[in-house]
């Protein structure tokens, strides 16, 4: 099982947005990056578990654990010309993009918050890539040791 970290800004799709889908289950769709890409299409599988976070809001930082419910699949949306993610170069029979499919697992009592996770930085979060200045990615892989450090401050 791997572990990772994907952040949604809330005004997009928050957690609550997942726990009202049907099943609290729902498509990971719009990523277009190529390296998240890869991660979603080729390393994502059922079973594996990540961090829920929350960005560009008032309080960044983890709010639950999701579930990889489905594995990478072409992201369809891409193909809708009338979708806020269309991209004409991703064709059905040649996708460019994937999604994955996430349930959530456990909502957070409270947010753990980026400045939180910055005061673990240099012992228990080193090398947390999320901490990492310049890391823009949407989806990043979270090592074990961190994951259970994360899990024992909520």
């Amino acid at each position: 099982m791997k572990y990772w970290l994907m952040k949604s800004e809330p005004s997009t799709f928050s957690i609550d947005d997942l726990a009202n889908a049907p099943r609290r289950t729902t498509c990971w769709d719009g990523v277009r990056n190529y390296q998240v890409r890869n991660m979603l299409r080729d390393e994502m599988a059922v079973g594996d578990l990540a961090f829920m976070y929350h960005s560009s809001c008032d309080e960044p930082g983890i709010v639950g654990v999701i579930e990889i419910a489905k594995p990478g699949y072409p992201d369809h949306t891409a193909f809708d010309r009338k979708h806020a993610h269309y991209d004409a170069a991703s064709k059905p029979e040649a996708p460019r993009w994937y999604m994955v499919d996430v349930c959530l697992k456990q909502r957070f009592s409270r947010v753990i918050s980026l400045d939180e996770l910055r005061r673990h930085e240099s012992k228990q979060l080193r090398d947390m890539l999320i901490l990492k200045r310049g890391n823009r990615l949407s989806i990043t892989p979270v090592g074990a040791s961190h994951w259970k450090f994360i899990m024992s401050l909520q």
